[in-house]
């Protein structure tokens, strides 16, 4: 077995992608236990954006209630982060183990599905643990990389969510020919997230979680709960406020484009699910590339500057838009990369601009404002599809909020190149 403090390698990304600093093997076992749960959820998380036609007409699903049904799923945020904010009382290594087993039991249970409610309800409880698994993955991979590291190690995540989307994609091809359709590539996801909380059981602490002063006891963790969130408020309410702005306005205007995506290419281009997976694929890797690149250059340029050249793309705009077909493959890596990337910069500012014993609680807390403003804004995309009678237009409509998140983020302070320390001081 390899030692904890020999140089980490790297190999299974390609050269140019690779840590911009030098790392230990520890460091990289860590993001390879972190990141391949967070490339599993990434399929799993996107099935029912991939294959909404196909579970529309197996569960009998209005289409002014597509939306509305994402929307449901986000409720899930609400126990997701209470179980987060947890990590910061009783450590990350334990929640991670915890979150990864049980979105691999309700994913696979959501293949036994046979009505809307209960795939509703099977979806909702697999979010619940794969919300809390996306929130402590960024807070671990924070913890563990150098300062000159985060930035790229903050695209690499998002990308290997990005690269379990695209494996979604390309299982999604055979689903008019697999054995139970959609249901099928539930299970296929399923198996792979109860090898990985296997392999888990070797993830160790993050080391700055390690050095406070320990565990609390169980009869003192209400009470300590309480009082983190209040001296939370009372040290860092300009930080907090901004940085759940931000979160806020993107997940509001991103999230019917980046889930009505797919739904958009079958029903208004006639893509095929073959087509889509020919699509995807390329695109998921330029995407890929692109994410990992952004955050590399992101520990070199500040955080802001690549952040607002991320967001403030027009990407979905177009893509919406009705333009010629050709243009559509462009747009759409344009699009998922802007959103990818962003929602990789705004993760990264939520963790690195409070000390450690706060940073799982406002990881959460940005995560669970930007899911829920995401669900708000699903659920406004069916009445506007309603008045519209389309998704194209309705989801034009609600990207308005754009600027509201790149102006919020031009208060947040810089963190590139500063140790969490420097940032927390």
């Amino acid at each position: 077995m390899r030692d904890d403090a020999s140089p980490a390698r790297f190999r299974w990304l390609p050269p140019g992608l690779r840590p911009p600093v030098a790392m230990v093997w520890r460091q990289e076992r860590v993001f390879l236990l972190v990141g391949s749960a967070a490339l599993f959820a990434g399929f799993d998380q996107n099935i029912f954006g991939l294959a909404i036609p196909q579970i529309q007409a197996s569960l009998a699903i209005p289409e002014n209630m597509v939306g509305v049904t994402v929307a449901y799923f986000r409720l899930a945020t609400i126990v997701a982060l209470l179980l987060a904010a947890s990590a910061d009382l009783v450590g990350r290594r334990r929640l991670l183990l915890f979150t990864l087993l049980g979105q691999a039991v309700f994913t696979l249970l959501t293949a036994a599905t046979t009505t809307y409610v209960t795939f509703v309800w099977a979806q909702l409880l697999t979010r619940v643990f794969g919300y809390a698994e996306e929130m402590l993955c960024f807070v671990v991979i924070a913890e563990e990389v150098s300062a000159g590291a985060r930035g790229w190690a903050n695209g690499t995540v998002s990308a290997m969510d990005y690269t379990g989307a695209g494996l979604a994609s390309l299982v999604f091809a055979a689903v008019n020919f697999l054995p139970y359709g959609w249901r099928a590539i539930y299970v296929i996801g399923a198996a792979p997230l109860f090898f990985v909380a296997y392999l888990r059981r070797r993830l160790p602490e993050t080391q700055r979680f390690a050095a406070q002063e320990g565990l609390q006891n169980f009869s003192s963790r209400s009470a300590a709960g309480l009082a983190l969130l209040r001296d939370m408020a009372r040290q860092y309410p300009g930080r907090i406020i901004t940085i759940v702005t931000a979160a806020a306005a993107f997940g509001f205007a991103v999230a019917p484009a980046s889930v009505l995506s797919s739904k958009y290419l079958q029903s208004v281009f006639h893509y095929t699910p073959g087509q889509e997976t020919a699509l995807f694929i390329p695109g998921g890797f330029a995407g890929l590339a692109l994410a990992i690149l952004a955050g590399r250059l992101s520990d070199r340029v500040g955080r802001r500057p690549m952040a607002i050249a991320s967001i403030a793309g027009i990407g979905f705009y177009l893509f919406y838009s009705g333009v010629a077909a050709m243009w559509m493959p462009l747009l759409w890596v344009l699009s998922f990369f802007g959103f990818f990337s962003g929602d990789a910069m705004i993760a990264g500012f939520a963790l690195e601009i409070v000390p450690t014993h706060y940073r799982a609680t406002v990881s959460g807390l940005r995560y669970v404002v930007e899911i829920g403003m995401g669900a708000v804004s699903l659920t406004l995309e069916g009445r506007l599809f309603d008045h519209f009678h389309g998704h194209g237009p309705a989801i034009q409509a609600l990207l308005c909020t754009i600027p509201v998140t790149l102006v919020a983020i031009l208060f947040l302070p810089e963190p590139a190149g500063k140790t969490l320390e420097e940032m927390a001081a």
